[in-house]
């Protein structure tokens, strides 16, 4: 599975950021990864500890900067963990990471030949 998903999501360049009910990063080739449920987004740091933040669009929120400033920037490694959430690293530093939810589908990948999914409970939905 891993190797599947980072053959869809490595080396793409993040295009928009985009917030409200969820989060939305739109990258290169017309791929968009939805993310519906709490997040953490690891900013690069060079001079101090990284900084985490977390996120939860269910309650309706706006990008952060750190967020914002991923724009331009390239997915560098993404994986699914074994319990069914997702993990994106950026090439240029910073880390995103969506755990899985026992109820909720809290992430998905959305590419011209379909969607990936995590489920509730931790499985993966495939094309």
């Amino acid at each position: 599975m891993d190797e599947a998903i980072a053959r869809v999501l490595d080396g793409r360049r993040v295009e928009s950021v985009g917030g409200g009910a969820r989060l939305e990063l739109g990258l290169a080739g017309a791929v968009t990864v939805r993310v519906a449920h709490e997040f953490r987004y690891a900013a690069p740091s060079f001079a101090a500890p990284e900084e985490v933040e977390h996120f939860f669009p269910a309650l309706t929120f706006r990008p952060s900067p750190g967020l914002l400033a991923l724009v331009g920037r390239t997915v560098g490694s993404a994986r699914i963990t074994l319990a069914g959430g997702l993990e994106l690293g950026f090439a240029e530093g910073g880390a995103l990471s969506v755990p899985p939810h026992a109820v909720l589908a809290p992430w998905s990948v959305l590419t011209a030949a379909g969607e990936v999914c995590g489920l509730p409970g931790g499985d993966v939905s495939w094309p």
